[in-house]
C-alpha cells in the first residue's frame, strides 16, 4: 500500500480551519441565545439540522455544543436535544478573564471609571490574602464596571505595594487594570474564586442603581502571578441576571476531591 505523505504546513491549516469553523458555529448559537431567540428553557435544532444549516459536518456541531455546554448555556440528557438554560451572560472558570477580556468575547463593549483609591495600611485579611507583613500598605480601588454602557458590577481590589503603584498611576476612566499591568510585567496566571450572595450597601446601591439591601451576586477571588505571588484580592458584586458563571468538572481532572481519613 502506498501512503502519500502530508505537507505539515498544510495539515497544520486544515487543523486551524477546523477549529475556527467549530468556534465560528458556537459564536452564532451563543449570539442567538443570549439574544432570546430559542427563548428561555426552549430547544436547539437537531444536529443533523444544525449541520445542514451550517454546512458542517455534525462531529463540528457537536465540538460547537460542547463549548456551548461549558458554558452553562445549553444542557442535554441522552437522546433528547440540548435544551436552553438561558441567556445570562456567562463566564467559565476553566479558564482565567479579565472582565473587559470576557466581555469582549460575549461581544459586549466593556466600562469602567474609578470612584476612588486609597492607600491605607493592610487588615488582618488582606495580610493573609497578599502575603503581607504587618504594616504594609495597599492600595484599595473602588469601580463601577458597565457592559454596553450600562452598570452592572461594583469592582473592589487590594493591591500589594508594586502594583498598587502602578495601578495608582492608570487614568481613572481606562477600561482595564490588568491589560497596562501586563505591559509592566505583572501577569494575572491563577485564581481562586468564592461564589456567594450579599446585600446591596450604599455605595452598591448608588452605583449599581438598585435598592439597598437587594441581593448581589458576590466574587471574591485572589489572583497570583506564575511564581505563585499573590497581585490581587478582589470582591466583585454583580446585579441580579447580568452574568452567570460555569464550572466544568470531570473525572479525568478536577480541584475537587475526596481523601480517605486517617483514624490513627
Amino acid at each position: 500500500m502506498t501512503h502519500v505523505a502530508q505537507d505539515p504546513a498544510h495539515t497544520v491549516a486544515a487543523d486551524r480551519a477546523a477549529g475556527a469553523l467549530y468556534r465560528q458555529v458556537a459564536s452564532d448559537l451563543r449570539e442567538a441565545i443570549t439574544s432570546g431567540s430559542y427563548g428561555q428553557s426552549g430547544r436547539l435544532p437537531a444536529e443533523g439540522a444544525l449541520a445542514e444549516q451550517y454546512g458542517v459536518s455534525r462531529g463540528t456541531v457537536r465540538q460547537a455544543l460542547a463549548l456551548l455546554r461549558a458554558d452553562g448555556l445549553v444542557t442535554s440528557r441522552r437522546g433528547t436535544r440540548r435544551v436552553v438554560l438561558g441567556n445570562a451572560r456567562v463566564q467559565s472558570f476553566s479558564e482565567l478573564l479579565s472582565f473587559t477580556h470576557w466581555a469582549r468575547s460575549m461581544g459586549e463593549e466593556p466600562g469602567g471609571r474609578l470612584e476612588s483609591l486609597t492607600r491605607r495600611p493592610a487588615d488582618a485579611a488582606e495580610r493573609e490574602q497578599l502575603r503581607l507583613a504587618p504594616g504594609t500598605e495597599v492600595y484599595v480601588t473602588l469601580r463601577v464596571r458597565t457592559l454596553s454602557g450600562t452598570p452592572v458590577m461594583v469592582e473592589r481590589t487590594v493591591y500589594p505595594p508594586l502594583v498598587g503603584e502602578l495601578v495608582a498611576q492608570l487614568p481613572a476612566d481606562v477600561v482595564s487594570h490588568t491589560e497596562p499591568l501586563r505591559e509592566h510585567g505583572i501577569l494575572f496566571s491563577d485564581a481562586d474564586h468564592t461564589i456567594d450572595v450579599v446585600a446591596a450597601n450604599a455605595d452598591d446601591a448608588r452605583l449599581l442603581g438598585c435598592r439597598r439591601g437587594s441581593p448581589l451576586l458576590r466574587e471574591r477571588r485572589r489572583t497570583t502571578d506564575p511564581t505563585g505571588t499573590p497581585v490581587e484580592w478582589s470582591q466583585d458584586r454583580y446585579l441580579p441576571g447580568t452574568v452567570a458563571f460555569s464550572v466544568h468538572n470531570s473525572l479525568a481532572a478536577s480541584a475537587l476531591s475526596r481523601h480517605a481519613r486517617d483514624n490513627d
